[in-house]
């Protein structure tokens, strides 16, 4: 196919709707209707001669033929994105943009961002506190702090491990010395459980001690672990914390943990698009993230 005859609005709407794996948010994405979404892929496809998505019920998935188009369509656009990056010029101290989980964030991140300042004066940091996806277009961020069970958690992207998570029960220590005695696991089925997320943390705690019937679903649920540990600290209940997290308020004795036993719960990663072309700003970041958290695992004592 000639080049002057590229259908580009249409291999955009399919590349958006292929990465995506719906229609309606690559029209939010694109800024057009969904409507129009459907009739360029399906002129796509016409143009092709091949189905490139499978319409299921209230869902689509790729083809094989789709599969293979979206792939040398999403590398080529990133790279049209960066190489246009390069070149429209920026402020000369344009901040370096980095998006993390809520929870790191706000109970570690933000607690040490005033020793990276100190190093590196010259940096200025846009935290971006957000779980989503990044997809790293346009001036969207350059890093992402995310925790998964996995570096293959995060499609067309680098990621890099950070550090464990181990979990284990945490309290308010006025909790621990008013509530029910709690000197095994078990007894936790006299206090409140808090959640976060969902409930598989507590369920997944129980089932490793070998209490699987203690798993509650009842108790309050919140959609950030950072909130959980509020309500922990304030003393409405039992929350599942950390070393990495809080590490700094079981030290104080805001949080006091009753057991030793620890469960592994995945892991924080560092991501982004392609670590050789990270900015000298986002490499000294990342330098000073692996230090920092080397010093609180050892802070700890783990």
């Amino acid at each position: 196919m000639k080049r002057e005859r590229l259908p580009l609005t249409a291999l955009r709407s399919f590349e958006a709707a292929g990465r995506q794996l719906s229609f309606s948010r690559a029209a939010e994405e694109l800024f057009v209707s969904q409507a129009a979404i459907s009739r360029q892929i399906r002129e796509l496809e016409a143009l092709i001669g091949k189905p490139l998505f499978e319409r299921l019920h209230r869902k689509v998935e790729l083809t094989e033929t789709g599969q293979a188009l979206l792939g040398q369509l999403t590398a080529s656009f990133d790279d049209i994105d960066r190489r246009l990056a390069q070149i429209v010029s920026k402020p000369a101290q344009s901040p370096l943009r980095v998006s993390v989980e809520p929870s790191f964030a706000g109970e570690f991140l933000i607690q040490r961002l005033n020793s990276f300042r100190q190093q590196y004066p010259q940096i200025d940091i846009s935290v971006d506190a957000d779980s989503r996806l990044v997809e790293f277009r346009g001036n969207e961020a350059e890093l992402a702090i995310r925790y998964g069970a996995s570096a293959r958690s995060w499609p067309r992207t680098q990621a890099r491990h950070l550090v464990d998570v181990l979990v284990t029960p945490v309290l308010a220590s006025s909790l621990l010395a008013s509530g029910a005695p709690l000197a095994t696991p078990a007894d936790l089925q006299h206090f409140t459980l808090l959640h976060d997320y969902n409930r598989d943390g507590w369920a997944r705690w129980f089932q490793a001690m070998d209490l699987p019937d203690l798993a509650q679903q009842r108790g309050p649920l919140f959609t950030d672990a950072a909130l959980a540990m509020q309500a922990a600290k304030l003393g409405h209940g039992v929350a599942l914390g950390d070393r990495i997290l809080n590490g700094a308020d079981l030290r104080a004795g805001l949080l006091v943990r009753p057991f030793k036993m620890e469960v592994p719960f995945g892991a924080y990663w560092l991501v982004a698009p392609d670590f050789q072309r990270l900015s000298w700003p986002a490499k000294a970041f990342s330098d000073w993230l692996v230090e920092e958290l080397g010093a609180g695992l050892e802070a700890s004592g783990a």
